[in-house]
């Protein structure tokens, strides 16, 4: 993620980190917070503690990563780790693409 948000961000690449946590500890915004900068994320991170996007996006699985398009359509779906190079075509061809 990281990668691709240098390489891409410049071109419109916009990455949103949803973080749903697992333990009690990390619901707290401080610790969420101060993990960002532990682990130098250079992108946003929502915090989800209500399961909300989680939910609304109907996933049941970590890690998971959507690309949605300029219009707002989710137009890639990957579970799991793997599939970078794949992945990074899809972010290739969605920002080629034009934006009326």
């Amino acid at each position: 993620m990281r990668k691709w948000h240098n390489q891409y961000k410049d071109q419109g690449l916009v990455i949103i980190g949803n973080h749903y946590p697992e333990f009690s500890y990390e619901e707290d915004l401080d610790n969420l917070k101060q993990a960002v900068i532990d682990l130098d994320v250079p992108y946003a991170v929502a915090q989800d503690n209500d399961r909300k996007t989680w939910a609304a996006y109907k996933n049941r699985y970590w890690p998971a990563l959507y690309l949605i398009d300029k219009r707002g359509h989710i137009r890639y779906v990957h579970i799991g780790e793997g599939a970078y190079e794949i992945t990074e075509a899809a972010i290739q061809d969605l920002l080629a693409e034009s934006y009326p």
